[in-house]
C-alpha cells in the first residue's frame, strides 16, 4: 500500500525524476533524417534531393574515422565499406607497415590488452580525478595552486563539486525511493496475483472493483499511471525505471566514497601522462563493442541503396574505426592518440560521439586538435546529452585550448528534432555559442549489432549526421579544407524563424540563442553551395 507521504511528497518529485527519462515522441517515418521539408515535409538534411544535384559528378572515396566504443565489423550494412589498410597483411601477426599497430586492418582499440582483452566497462572521469588529486587540493584555495596547476585544480574544483552534488541527492532521496520501490512492488504483487498475471496497464485494472488491499492497490496504481501519461506503460516498466534510478543514486553515492578501479591500466600497461608511449591495445575492434560505435558508423556510411536495412549518408566512404570509449568515460590520452592515428592513415573527417564534464590532460587533446588541423582534418563532435548551456558548463573535447586560442578545424553539434517529434530542438541536447550547428538526433535509425537496425536518440546521433554530410561534400569536392566546409555548412543550413524550446524546459527563444549558426544542417542546401562555389 502506498502511504500518504508517498502520495504527497514521492509521487510528485521522487517518481517524477525516476521516471524521466519520457520516451520522446516518434516521427511516423524512420530515416527522416535524410529528408527535406520542403520537398518531404521532415526537417531532415535532404539527402535524396542532394544526391539529385551531384547526377553525373564522380566522387572520391573519403575516408572517415569513428572514435567510439567498438564496431560489428561484420554487420550486413556496414563490412564493405570498412576501411583496409592497405600495408598491412591480415592474421600475420606482423606490424607490416611499420606504425607500431600489428595487424591494424580496420583501425585500432586504445581500450585493451596485447593479448587482444577488451575493456568492457570503465569508470567516469569525475570520479578518477577527485580521488587522483584530492590529497593534494581538497582543502586549497586557488591563490594557494601554482600557475601551471590552475587548470587541473579547476578540474578538481569542478568534479568535486559535481559529486557532492550527486551524493546530497543520494542522501535526500534515497532512503525516500527504497520505500517508494517495495511499496510499488508490493501493490504490483496484490494486483498480478488477483489478475494472475505478471503485467497490467492502466486499462487492465481501472474495472477491477475490490476491497482493502485491492482497492488500495488499484488507487494507487492508477494515480501512477497517470502522472506516467503513457497509457501503453506497464507495472513492470514502472517499477524497473524506479529501481533503476533507485541504483543510480547508490552508484553515485559509491562514486564519492570509494577510489575508483583502473579497468583501463591493467590493461594497457602504459605510462598514462607519457603521450609518447604510444603503442599498446590491440587490433579487436569487436569484443564488447556494443551498439553506440555501429550506429554512429550506419549512420555516415550504411551502404546505401542496396535494399538491406538503412541507408548511410556517404555513398563513397571508407568507416576507419578506432576504439577509445568503453562504458563509462574515455581516458584523454586514448582520444589523443586515436585523432593521431585517424591523421596518420588518411582520414579526412573524424566523429566523436562522446564527451565528459572534466578533462585533466586536455592538453594531450589539444595537440591532437592542432595535428589534425595542420594536416587538413575535421573534427566533428556531438555537443551531449545534458540540456545544458556548454559555454558555461564546459563539455570535452571542445575547440578552446588551454591558451583561449580556439580550433579553426572542430565543428560541435547539437541536436535537432521535427515537427513530429514535439519540438525542432531535442529535448537533452546541449547548446551555447560553442555549439555551431544543430542536426537531426532524435528518433535516428542505424545499424546495430548482430545485423540488427534502431532507433536512437542523442547528440551521438546528430553528430555523425553532421559528419557524414560533411563526408558526402568532400566525396564530391575533394579539395575542400575544413574550415571551407564549416564555413559551407554553417551558411547554407536551415534558417529556422520561429521561437524553439530550450532543451530541458518550455521556454522558446531564437534559435540563434542555442548555436552559433542559429541553423539545422542542410546536406541539400550545402551540395547546391558547393556547386556554386567549388564546382566546374
Amino acid at each position: 500500500m502506498l502511504k500518504k507521504f508517498i502520495y504527497l511528497f514521492f509521487i510528485q518529485f521522487v517518481f517524477v525524476a525516476a521516471f524521466s527519462q519520457t520516451q520522446t515522441v516518434r516521427p511516423k517515418i524512420k530515416g527522416w533524417h535524410l529528408l527535406n521539408y520542403q520537398q518531404d515535409g521532415y526537417f531532415g538534411t535532404g539527402v535524396k534531393e542532394a544526391y539529385e544535384l551531384l547526377a553525373g559528378r564522380k566522387s572520391t572515396p573519403v575516408i572517415i574515422a569513428v572514435i567510439d566504443s567498438g564496431i560489428d565489423t561484420l554487420h550486413e550494412d556496414l563490412k564493405t565499406v570498412l576501411w583496409t589498410n592497405p600495408k598491412e597483411i591480415p592474421g600475420n601477426g606482423k606490424d607490416d607497415d611499420g606504425n607500431g599497430y600489428t595487424d591494424d586492418m580496420h583501425g585500432w582499440n586504445f581500450c585493451g590488452s596485447a593479448n587482444g582483452e577488451n575493456m568492457a566497462v570503465n569508470t567516469l572521469e569525475i570520479a578518477r580525478v577527485y580521488h587522483h588529486w584530492k590529497t593534494a587540493f581538497d582543502g586549497k584555495t586557488a591563490t594557494e595552486i601554482p600557475a601551471d596547476r590552475q587548470f587541473l585544480f579547476q578540474q578538481w574544483k569542478r568534479s568535486e563539486k559535481i559529486l557532492n552534488k550527486q551524493y546530497d541527492e543520494y542522501v535526500k532521496i534515497y532512503p525516500r525511493i527504497e520505500n517508494l520501490a517495495t511499496s510499488l512492488q508490493n501493490a504490483s504483487v496484490v494486483l498480478t496475483n488477483y489478475l494472475n498475471k505478471a503485467t497490467f496497464t492502466k486499462l487492465a485494472i481501472v474495472p477491477i472493483k475490490g476491497v482493502d488491499s485491492i482497492d488500495r492497490a488499484v488507487k494507487a496504481w492508477v494515480d501512477i499511471f497517470n502522472r506516467v501519461g503513457d497509457t501503453s506503460a506497464t507495472n513492470t516498466v514502472i517499477i524497473n525505471e524506479v529501481n533503476s534510478y533507485k541504483n543510480n543514486l547508490l552508484t553515485n553515492k559509491n562514486r564519492k566514497d570509494d577510489i575508483p578501479i583502473d579497468y583501463r591500466g591493467a590493461l594497457t600497461k602504459d605510462d598514462y601522462e607519457n603521450i609518447h608511449d604510444s603503442i599498446y591495445g590491440n587490433n579487436n575492434l569487436f569484443d564488447h563493442a556494443g551498439n553506440h560505435g555501429t550506429h554512429v558508423s550506419g549512420i555516415i556510411g550504411a551502404v546505401r541503396n542496396n535494399n538491406i536495412g538503412v541507408d548511410g549518408i556517404v555513398d563513397n566512404v571508407r568507416i576507419m574505426f578506432i576504439r577509445a570509449v568503453p562504458g563509462g568515460d574515455e581516458h584523454d590520452k586514448d582520444v589523443a592518440l586515436a585523432i593521431r592515428y585517424a591523421v596518420d592513415n588518411g582520414a579526412k573527417i573524424i566523429n566523436m560521439s562522446f564527451g565528459k564534464p572534466v578533462s585533466p590532460y586536455k592538453q594531450m587533446v589539444d595537440d591532437a586538435v592542432k595535428y589534425a588541423g595542420a594536416n587538413g582534418v575535421l573534427l566533428v563532435h556531438a555537443a551531449g546529452n545534458d540540456a545544458a548551456n556548454i559555454d558555461e558548463d564546459p563539455f570535452y573535447p571542445n575547440p578552446v585550448f588551454l591558451d583561449s586560442t580556439k580550433a579553426t578545424n572542430f565543428l560541435t553539434v547539437g541536436a535537432s528534432g521535427d515537427y513530429s517529434t514535439g519540438s525542432l530542438t531535442a529535448p537533452f541536447s546541449n547548446y551555447g555559442q560553442l555549439v555551431d550547428i544543430f542536426a537531426p538526433g532524435v528518433y535516428i535509425n542505424s545499424t546495430t549489432f548482430n545485423n540488427g537496425y534502431e532507433a536512437y536518440d542523442g547528440t551521438s546521433m546528430a553528430s555523425p549526421v553532421a559528419a557524414g554530410v560533411a563526408g558526402l561534400i568532400k566525396s564530391y569536392f575533394p579539395g575542400i579544407t575544413p574550415e571551407q566546409m564549416i564555413d559551407l555548412l554553417l551558411k547554407s543550413g536551415s534558417s529556422v524563424n520561429e521561437l524553439v524550446a530550450i532543451p530541458g524546459g518550455d521556454t522558446k527563444v531564437s534559435m540563434q540563442l542555442l548555436c552559433r549558426s542559429g541553423k539545422i544542417i542542410n546536406a541539400f542546401e550545402a551540395v547546391k553551395l558547393a556547386i556554386k562555389l567549388y564546382g566546374k
